[in-house]
């Protein structure tokens, strides 16, 4: 029985091609939020048509098409989202910024990461005070209002420089001429010539970040791309590896330099210093914020970083991150540009996660975006920045490049079953973690034939768009957006229910397609070992049962693969699960309460297998005093754990329970 096929692939066909290039980052804008007016997509082929838009604009304008069409790639991936903003309130494939619209037609929402217990701690519970003021929108600076000028430029409609791709285009080719004369230098035919302008396109209020983005642009220009945008048109840029950018003109910007004293990111990002307080909040010595002081990676492994979305924008973030009441994240990357803040040392341990094991493990960054809204989209530089950033932690502190170590935040599992149902579930679907994990540098692919015993998901973003409810009202159907998830059924057909979730709704309640439901969802990069195979469907072990997932030939949603896994020792009938990995009782030295080992609701069955990522000691951070010198202390034990992914959450089993073996071991019949 193949089953029924799901009616997620809105455009099915040849899978559209993935590319791969350097990092950068840049300034300031405010995010909005929601969907705007479409345009007509161009028809599928009439092909070439974005790219005569770019001809045609840089002929006009006497730009090089090559600068045009690297500062495109930065801003959208040459994608024209139709009429739909970013979440810094740009437009089209030149990212043409029109805050005021975007603003107006969709009012913001409050910042989701803070109002419950990032700590994840139940042993000094957190209670958030902070506020943050709304943007004050009648007083936007320029960089938020780039479409007005343009507009002033072409003599073209703010409307159709939001919604026609062409026009779009030529209005960034007339900002981007207006930019070079305004610094004193000529219409160049040689790209090189376009430094400064490329920078100030950015809108970067700081020249490490101006200097960035255009040195992300001129790597693009020199790399080559070439890509099939979301409207269908085919793209390309040719390389020109010989291509000597005049980066000395940044110099005469004007900028000042950003505040990066003490920051720790790559050479060439640009990063500011912008501190979260450690602070004592009155004479109870566990009343401060709004982290904790540590010694990482000299007392403790960082293996983790975790990628939040702020559910908010930048302004409102860096308010509260710098409230000794709110919680405090290691780094925050903004859409407009992908400028980095840092607020945390990485040897200090964020509350960001909501699982106190994982905190105490990882690395917090939030990007500046909203997971509800398909409307509103990341801007390449802030996808490019991020992975710059995380490829240098990665490196510093021997994290693999996988997606059980890069986690999203709705990838961190519970610390105990009450937690679950109060889990995050952020950057969400349409954070596209295949581009992503290209950028790292570790893209997904197949490394195994026909039969390794696992497979990685891999639906391709754009075409993959399972139906989602609830992005602005419980139950109404979502606007149709590429996604990194495929849905998964009790059986090989779309009829067949959704998977359960027990922890999630409770023996008796059902997985839903609620945009946070992520009870019935494998993403991007996750691994899992293989159960059985129907025709065009694929079955994998999934919080104890089997999880089925459309996956045919012609247009796969996963790749096959090898790796070491687990399931129970002979004998066992089930195993328990847990949350965080936590030493056994007598590793707690008597100045240390012993932290309790819950199980959680979901067990793992005799025969069942789960991809391995991780192995570690039990270990608790114990730290629930301002004064560092009286409760700050590392705790490990001798007990073992795997970290396993179990379901759309990693979760932990002890060593003791399982046996670990090969991918490829056949099952006992």
């Amino acid at each position: 029985m193949q089953g029924s096929a799901p009616p997620n692939d809105r455009r099915r066909g040849r899978r559209l091609p993935r590319t791969v290039t350097a990092v950068a980052a840049t300034a300031a804008l405010l995010p909005v939020f929601g969907t705007a007016h479409a345009a007509e997509p161009a028809q599928d082929g009439a092909a070439g048509s974005l790219q005569q838009a770019f001809s045609a604009a840089a002929q006009q304008y006497q730009v090089p098409q090559s600068v045009l069409l690297g500062v495109s790639y930065l801003e959208s991936r040459w994608d024209t989202h139709p009429g739909m903003p970013s979440v810094s309130g740009g437009y089209g494939p030149m990212h043409l910024t029109d805050a005021r619209t975007a603003l107006a037609q969709f009012p913001q929402q409050g910042l989701g990461d803070g109002g419950d217990d990032g700590r994840g701690d139940a042993s000094r519970p957190l209670i958030t005070k902070a506020t943050a003021e709304a943007p004050d929108v009648a007083a936007l600076p320029a960089t938020l209002t780039t479409l007005d000028r343009a507009a002033s430029l072409t003599g073209m409609s703010a409307d159709s420089l939001r919604g026609d791709a062409a026009v779009n285009v030529q209005g960034g080719a007339a900002l981007l001429a207006d930019t070079q004369k305004s610094l004193g230098e000529p219409l160049s035919s040689d790209p090189a010539d376009w430094y400064a302008a490329v920078s100030r396109y950015s809108g970067a209020s700081d020249e490490q970040t101006a200097a960035s983005f255009a040195d992300d642009v001129f790597d693009v220009i020199k790399q080559g791309q070439a890509r099939t945008t979301d409207t269908g048109d085919q793209v390309r840029l040719a390389a020109d590896p010989s291509l000597a950018p005049a980066s000395g003109q940044a110099t005469r910007m004007g900028l000042p330099k950003a505040n990066d004293a003490g920051t720790e990111c790559p050479p060439g990002l640009g990063c500011e210093w912008v501190p979260a307080p450690y602070q004592s909040l009155g004479t109870d010595p566990g009343d401060y914020g709004n982290y904790d002081k540590a010694n990482r990676p000299a007392d403790q492994k960082i293996d983790t970083i975790v990628i939040h979305d702020t559910e908010g924008y930048w302004d409102t973030a860096m308010q509260l991150v710098q409230d000794p009441s709110y919680l405090a994240w290691h780094y925050t990357v903004r859409s407009s540009d992908g400028h980095v803040a840092q607020h945390v040392q990485t040897k200090d341990v964020g509350w960001h996660a909501g699982n106190w094991y994982t905190n105490a493990k990882s690395i917090g960054i939030e990007h500046e975006g909203f997971l509800v809204d398909p409307g509103t989209w990341y801007t390449e530089a802030m996808y490019r920045s991020s992975a710059r950033l995380v490829r240098y932690l990665a490196g510093k502190y021997g994290i693999p490049l996988n997606r059980q170590h890069i986690l999203g935040h709705d990838n961190v599992p519970g610390p105990t079953a009450s937690y679950i149902s109060g889990m995050h579930t952020d950057p969400g679907p349409y954070w596209d973690w295949a581009h992503y994990m290209e950028l790292l540098g570790a893209p997904v692919h197949a490394t195994a034939g026909p039969w390794g015993g696992i497979v990685t998901i891999d639906p391709d973003f754009e075409s993959n768009q399972p139906l989602y409810t609830g992005c602005v009202t419980a139950g109404d159907t979502c606007p149709a957006y590429g996604s990194e998830a495929v849905r998964l059924y009790t059986a090989p057909s779309t009829d067949a229910p959704l998977v359960k979730d027990i922890g999630l709704h409770g023996a008796t309640g059902a997985s839903t397609t609620g945009v946070n439901d992520v009870g019935a969802r494998a993403s991007t990069g996750q691994q899992y070992a293989v159960a059985d195979r129907q025709g065009d469907w694929t079955a994998i072990w999934y919080l104890g049962q089997e999880a089925w997932f459309y996956n045919p030939e012609n247009h796969p949603t996963a790749v096959n693969a090898v790796g070491a896994v687990i399931t129970p020792k002979a004998g066992l009938a089930s195993v328990p699960v847990y949350g965080r990995a936590y030493p056994e009782a007598s590793a707690y030295p008597s100045d240390v309460p012993v932290q309790g080992i819950y199980a959680m609701p979901y067990t793992i069955a005799a025969g069942q297998r789960y991809v391995v990522g991780n192995v570690v000691p039990g270990e608790y951070y114990y730290a629930v005093t301002y004064d560092t010198s009286t409760s700050h202390k590392v705790v490990r034990g001798k007990q073992l754990y795997y970290e396993i992914q179990l379901g759309h959450r990693v979760e932990y089993v002890r060593a003791d329970d399982v046996t670990l073996l090969p991918s490829t071991t056949r099952a006992a019949k």
